[in-house]
């Protein structure tokens, strides 16, 4: 196994690989429709992705469905809440605007890809914007669409995600405390790292990022 036989050249990579469709050449705008609108609307998580120019961030980011906002068509904005303090994503943004947003539905097996420029906002009437009831958020990332396009939902139906006959048990996976506890070199602790994970997921969940 060579792990360094690699393509390197644009032109070589294009010839392992049929030419697309018109379909799948076409089917990418350049802003917010109505559809992708009403997909906004309806998601409850999408992936976020980030990069400093040297290391790329990828991070889950979830709430209610709706809690990313249509703007206009150019625009999309979502509020921070609280997460690890590590703001990775957010210390990419100030160095590199560029953010990719992968938007999912559960039972949908279809997603839909945005890519753009973000900024980091703490304007207060966008921040009302992006509240969750009287959850207003500390700062909010405002998103400037450059392209939007949905993704073929081969990845789901191959890993069949949606179905819970296909979920693996307790035994056959690591638990996050698990996981937590193997990197932090705790592992004989995992009891301990679990209450402490479920103690800050009751006490944070729903808090407003930030030192606020």
């Amino acid at each position: 196994m060579d792990l360094h036989s690699c393509v390197d050249d644009a032109d070589a990579l294009r010839s392992l690989f049929r030419s697309p469709s018109q379909r799948a050449l076409d089917k990418e705008i350049d802003h917010i429709d109505d559809a992708a609108t009403r997909m906004v609307a309806a998601s409850p998580l999408f992936i976020l992705a980030t990069s400093n120019g040297e290391r790329v961030d990828i991070s889950p980011r979830g709430g209610n469905p709706g809690f990313v906002k249509v703007i206009d068509e150019q625009h999309l904005a979502f509020g921070d809440l609280a997460g690890n303090n590590r703001i990775d994503s957010y210390r990419n943004l100030v160095e590199h605007a560029s953010i990719a947003m992968l938007f999912m539905i559960p039972g949908l097996e279809e997603t839909m890809r945005v890519n753009g420029t973000a900024t980091i906002s703490t304007d207060t009437d966008i921040r009302h914007l992006c509240a969750d009831g009287e959850r207003v958020p500390n700062l909010a990332i405002v998103v400037e669409v450059a392209t939007c396009f949905m993704h073929c939902g081969k990845a789901m139906r191959r890993s069949n995600v949606w179905s819970t006959a296909t979920w693996p048990s307790e035994h056959e996976r690591p638990s996050g405390a698990e996981l937590l506890a193997a990197h932090l070199g705790a592992g004989d602790d995992i009891d301990a790292v679990a209450s402490s994970l479920e103690e800050g997921y009751r006490a944070t969940l729903w808090q407003p990022g930030g030192a606020g």
